[in-house]
């Protein structure tokens, strides 16, 4: 999968999931880096074919009036910690994966994976 993890996710969440072979960049990685506006993620990701891995739900609203981000998992958990975020995704990873294969906006709670599109 091709993902773009928003700003305010950990960078290490994009090399987690870049060793899991997956292709993975952070807006830190940007030229604008945090600064990247959801504008460019949106258009980085329609043209790369990204999903966008994010906790602000605009990109939700963007997807489903505009189409624009083409994929979007939703990090729904409200204010967690690092470690505690990163030890959800481990848990969930199969069933992520496996989802976005097919599914184009999926969020992911503290205590479940829901499948919208």
């Amino acid at each position: 999968m091709r993902l773009i993890i928003d700003a305010q996710l950990p960078r290490r969440l994009a090399r987690w999931l870049s060793a899991r072979g997956h292709d993975a960049l952070h807006t830190l990685d940007l030229p604008d880096a945090n600064r990247t506006t959801d504008a460019a993620i949106s258009d980085l990701a329609c043209r790369d074919d990204r999903i966008v891995v994010t906790k602000d739900s605009d990109f939700v609203y963007s997807h489903l009036l505009l189409g624009r981000p083409p994929a979007v998992l939703l990090i729904a958990t409200g204010n967690l910690g690092n470690n505690n975020l990163m030890r959800l995704l481990e848990h969930n990873i199969d069933a992520l994966e496996r989802e976005l294969l097919s599914h184009r906006l999926i969020e992911l709670g503290r205590d479940a994976l829901v499948v919208r599109d």
